[in-house]
């Protein structure tokens, strides 16, 4: 339940709190006084499991995943798994569930129960490939409230808090944190309508692409998008979005903060070279 409150500002803070306004995001004044109140008092909920996707081959990332797994490619001397666990601890969330799969026992032997890194890591084993979306349904016992889902080879900075805000308002079922590139050509292509997403459009042409928005690979989710997902393999992009998105449940948060795909020996470099660590 909200009240009406009147409040007298300094001039120059009223302006800072109009900056921050986008109509989108960050709807109104009243809006983003109310979300500058909830980070100061740290008053905002937040998920308290993230998912880590963490058991494909990553083939084309060859000949380095011949003999290390993808989630533990380093970048600045630590792995990939190590950067997601920064973005999460940012916010709170310590309590991670690995999906693992290919060379599963060297992340394991790697991270262990997590604690070294200031987390606590429960793992999920996928005995033969089970895509983006079937090894949720292994980590159902995990999953009884909000939960984070994110793939392993991407470094992404994110405002979790705000996400996780927009999640609620607009009671998404699932929201997705949407990034932009400038050539939207060899990606799906977010199709929006105001928070929602109406559909993907797979690697349009750049001047026909409907947004410069694409799927970041980190999710918002609930519950009960496990009841979404059948046994076996299952992708998130193919049999779960379009259906969420047909039902008007599917939203997108864009976000501005630094996004690196490392899934190709070119992204990976340029990963190296140009990500700045979470601190």
């Amino acid at each position: 339940m909200k009240e009406r409150v009147t409040l007298t500002l300094d001039a120059s803070i009223l302006a800072e709190v109009d900056r921050k306004v986008d109509g989108h995001r960050i709807k109104n004044r009243s809006h983003a006084i109310e979300l500058l109140l909830m980070e100061a008092l740290g008053s905002a909920e937040m998920p308290k499991v993230a998912v880590i996707l963490a058991g494909g081959v990553g083939t084309r990332l060859q000949p380095i995943t011949f003999e290390i797994p993808k989630p533990l490619v380093l970048v600045h001397d630590r792995t990939l798994l190590e950067h997601q666990f920064d973005l999460f601890k940012k916010y709170g969330i310590k309590s991670i569930v690995l999906s693992i799969g290919y060379k599963g026992d060297k992340i394991k032997h790697a991270i262990g129960d997590g604690r070294r890194f200031g987390v606590n890591v429960s793992y999920v084993e996928e005995t033969k490939a089970l895509g983006t979306a079937g090894p949720l349904r292994l980590a159902k016992a995990f999953l009884t409230e909000t939960f984070i889902t994110t793939n392993s080879d991407e470094l992404k900075e994110i405002d979790l808090r705000d996400m996780y805000l927009f999640h609620k308002e607009n009671k998404a079922l699932v929201t997705i944190a949407l990034t932009t590139v400038d050539n939207p050509s060899m990606y799906g292509v977010a199709k929006m309508q105001g928070g929602k997403i109406l559909e993907f459009v797979e690697k349009p042409k750049k001047d026909e692409a409907p947004s410069n928005l694409i799927n970041s690979g980190l999710y918002m989710m609930e519950p009960e998008v496990l009841d979404y997902i059948g046994d076996g393999y299952h992708m998130l992009e193919k049999d779960v979005f379009p259906k969420l998105a047909s039902e008007g449940k599917l939203f997108g948060y864009p976000f501005s903060g630094q996004w690196y795909n490392t899934g190709t020996l070119e992204l990976y470099e340029k990963a190296i070279k140009e990500w700045k660590d979470i601190i």
